[in-house]
């Protein structure tokens, strides 16, 4: 029996290896949906409950996999929906292919329900390729491009299925004739190292520097054990971009952990400090937390040379895989034997935990929100997943959690869009589904799109061989990110009308669905809570009520920000006197941090 283009569209991502496609039905993809029914055995269709959410599912994959991830929308409406999970993956160089419908060719052009024009919307997205196919002789380059593409430049690519051309019979293999095209299913990443002697000038410079900082990006997740030889030979301390936060362990003494304003203060010592500056796969954009331009010497390596010397004049640029790059840097380094720098890093990053398990331990009303991700750090199952949203939650998420050896984290980074907390956990869930996975959620982010998609998991945990996905949700009744933003760089006072949030029961709601719903609002019973979410035998949504009110300070309090901070406080900002307070106890951790280790 001849196949149908939609059956012969799955068989052929199939052959590049795609096993899973995250979705959302309409009719302008019947024919692909009646398909994805006739292949069950071969391919899983997870249906979301918003195609933005397959998306988002589609990167978590690519991230957590360093697969492709596929999505599937109908046409007009569903193909819309798709673009910010889209984005999320463009801007975090993750290779997704989004697959979508589109109204009838004989439709085209006359202004026809759902009719967008669908190339010039991807266009931007997926920009490397977006084609609509017209004709089934198209369909295997067509399928073929668009998957080798997506893996070559980790990016977004499209395509789109009119739903006529969908029920056509396919055309495995286009006939031998002028104007036809004839591709092939495979692709293997290459072994990407610079030249020898741009090899030798990077060595050189990183072998002069006395106070070499190192940072490390998501290029550097398959990096580990180089970063670590690098950064012990040269004397270096090593700092965190947020999408790297997994690829050192925070237990090791010269990590600094995250930078920016989300960031530590010894990050922001360790940029300050230095005189040579080593940029390994990362895309970190805020310049003002980096070395001072002329500072430092810099070395740089990406494996895309369109980021090369971006974010800081780099003297020498390498173009080339992290780890291979490592590799055969390494034996051109020479051993520092003088580590004075590294000992002040490590004495600075040891004072820094204190700090922070101080700060947590701060009263507050009714729950320190640092206090809940102290607690669970220590606690964090091997091999775990993390996901984080994008607000309060990245906050503490980037500060107070210890990454080890073996787990996974990510969030939007490039993007730093809100909603990918949930989607990221329930992808990381399929394609790992004996990992215990953690997403750790505001209540803005909740209330947008998390409690829906907390339906997507309750449809599918039982599929899984360890049921536990712990959805954490802060519930501050606050855009909390936001609020504080709004005090620190435009001097405003709380807005209640666009930043209070409604008080959802979040964990009463998860019971409805039949997971297990925990609420703390006694910081006693933050440490308990974590056990019992950790000893559970189904998905656990655990909601803390936290205090809004306890300030995210950033490593390095700029004069213009102080005054904006005091600006907002003096025009009657409704929580001035609680934030006063919380802001006293933070910041004279900062200087007195002596006074933990009394207490200890």
């Amino acid at each position: 029996m001849s196949q149908l283009v939609s059956d012969f569209l799955l068989q052929r991502l199939g052959e590049w290896g795609i096993r899973r496609i995250y979705g959302y039905p309409g009719d302008g993809i019947n024919g692909i949906i009646g398909a994805l029914g006739r292949i069950q055995d071969r391919m899983e269709f997870i249906q979301t409950r918003h195609e933005e959410m397959a998306a988002f599912m589609a990167c978590a994959h690519a991230k957590f996999t360093s697969e492709v991830g596929v999505c599937l929308a109908t046409s007009g409406p569903g193909a819309i929906h798709l673009l910010n999970g889209l984005y999320d993956a463009k801007l975090d160089h993750q290779p997704v292919v989004a697959i979508v419908g589109q109204q009838s060719r004989a439709a085209l052009g006359g202004h026809y329900q759902q009719e967008v024009d669908l190339i010039s919307l991807f266009k931007d997205v997926a920009h490397e390729y977006v084609h609509m196919c017209a004709s089934p002789i198209q369909a295997r380059h067509l399928i073929d491009r668009a998957v080798r593409i997506a893996k070559a430049e980790r990016t977004v690519t499209c395509l789109i299925f009119p739903n006529d051309v969908q029920e056509l019979e396919a055309v495995e293999k286009p006939p031998r004739a002028h104007g036809t095209v004839h591709s092939g299913v495979g692709y293997t990443i290459p072994q990407v190292i610079p030249r020898q002697e741009d090899l030798q000038r990077a060595a050189e410079v990183l072998n002069k520097g006395s106070k070499v900082a190192i940072l490390v990006g998501a290029g550097a997740l398959g990096a580990t054990d180089e970063v670590i030889q690098v950064a012990e030979l040269l004397g270096a301390g090593v700092a965190k971009a947020l999408l790297g936060k997994a690829a050192l362990p925070d237990e090791l003494p010269f990590v600094t952990g995250s930078i920016g304003l989300l960031g530590t203060k010894p990050s922001w010592e360790l940029m300050d400090g230095c005189d040579t500056f080593f940029m390994i796969g990362s895309a970190f954009p805020y310049s003002e937390f980096l070395p001072e331009e002329g500072q430092a010497r810099g070395v740089q390596i990406d494996l895309d040379g369109r980021m090369l010397s971006l974010r800081y004049p780099m003297e020498v640029n390498l173009v080339g895989d992290s780890a291979e790059t490592l590799r055969a840097l390494i034996p051109l380094l020479k051993q520092k034997t003088n580590r004075a720098w590294r000992e002040k890093i490590e004495r600075e990053v040891a004072q820094w935990w204190q700090v922070l398990e101080s700060r947590a331990m701060h009263d507050a009303d009714p729950i320190n929100p640092q206090r809940v991700f102290w607690e669970l750090s220590s606690r964090l199952p091997e091999n775990c997943i993390i996901s984080s949203d994008s607000g309060s939650a990245a906050n503490w998420y980037a500060r107070d959690i210890k990454i080890r050896r073996g787990m996974m984290g990510s969030l939007s980074g490039g993007l730093a869009t809100m909603g990918p907390g949930v989607p990221y956990a329930i992808a990381a869930k399929f394609a790992f589904p004996d990992r215990v996975v953690i997403a750790t959620v505001g209540d803005g982010a909740m209330q947008m799109n998390g409690n829906s998609e907390l339906v997507t998991a309750a449809k599918y945990w039982q599929q899984w061989q360890d049921p536990r996905l712990i959805v954490l949700v802060l519930n501050n009744r606050d855009l909390n990110q936001v609020t504080w933003e709004q005090r620190v760089m435009a001097g405003d006072p709380k807005f209640e009308g666009s930043q209070s949030l409604p008080d959802f029961p979040y964990a009463r709601y998860a019971e409805l669905l039949g997971f297990k719903g925990i609420r703390v609002d006694q910081p006693e019973d933050i440490g308990p809570a974590w056990e019992e979410a950790l000893a559970a035998d189904r998905p656990v949504v655990l909601e803390a009520y936290t205090d809004g009110n306890v300030p995210p300070l950033p490593p390095h309090i700029k004069l213009e920000q102080a005054k904006a901070y005091v600006s907002a406080l003096l025009h009657q900002d409704p929580e001035a006197i609680n934030i006063i307070k919380q802001s006293i106890k933070e910041i004279k951790e900062s200087w007195f941090p002596s006074d933990q280790e009394k207490r200890g």
